[in-house]
């Protein structure tokens, strides 16, 4: 199994991307909560301040507790340094066609971001292995039922917009993974310096996600 494939597993079982935009300090705590919390996918985007560097801390620390990425990636110079740091999957809200393509060659799954239906099209041929439907909270579940309908082919991860209250309706319009940013990476909890919300958060979120058989 190719590492892209492998990220595709890992993505499609859990169904949720944790997007951890923070100060670098919080990084480390976040993540823990995080896993505490049962998140395995996590993504650590290049808001915060040099994420590189907590990108290789993040994965030296937790290994392979984790299935670490690199979001906010728009360029190819942001993808180069994720790739170097450990990221195993690189996200990002605009597609870069030359950051697909340095992806795909380095056998690294990618999910560029888009919006119409043009561009969602545009990325998937250029080699998206699943593209971010961002910002998904403009349009919300309608506009991912309306591209599902004529394109269920192409994997879909809305990201903004998702909340705890429509999880699981995303994920029956047809997404394959959620993209979860301030909804579980909570900005109370981060003011505050307690991490516990965010891990009675997430395992809300994976309630929702991963309902128990009956």
């Amino acid at each position: 199994m190719s590492q892209r494939e492998e990220a595709m597993a890992r993505i499609r079982e859990q169904k949720l991307v944790a997007v951890v935009r923070c100060t670098q300090e919080q990084v480390q705590p976040v993540v823990s909560a995080l896993v505490d919390g049962g998140v395995e996918i996590i993504e650590i985007t290049f808001t915060v301040p040099n994420a590189p560097a907590m990108i290789a801390q993040t994965a030296a620390t937790f290994g392979d507790r984790i299935y670490l990425g690199a979001g906010t990636v728009r360029d190819v110079a942001k993808a180069e340094e994720a790739i170097a740091a450990g990221a195993r999957y690189v996200v990002a809200p605009n597609t870069d066609f030359e950051v697909i393509k340095l992806c795909n060659e380095r056998d690294i799954l990618v999910a560029p971001g888009a919006y119409t239906p043009t561009e969602i099209q545009n990325a998937w041929n250029a080699g998206a292995d699943i593209v971010k439907l961002f910002p998904a909270s403009i349009g919300g579940i309608p506009l991912l039922k309306a591209i599902r309908a004529p394109m269920p082919d192409i994997p879909i991860m809305p990201t903004g917009g998702v909340d705890l209250e429509n999880a699981a309706a995303w994920l029956e319009a047809g997404a394959v993974a959620l993209g979860v940013g301030s909804k579980l990476v909570r900005k109370d909890a981060l003011a505050d310096g307690n991490y516990e919300p965010i891990a009675e958060t997430a395992r809300k979120f994976l309630a929702a996600i991963h309902p128990p058989e009956v």
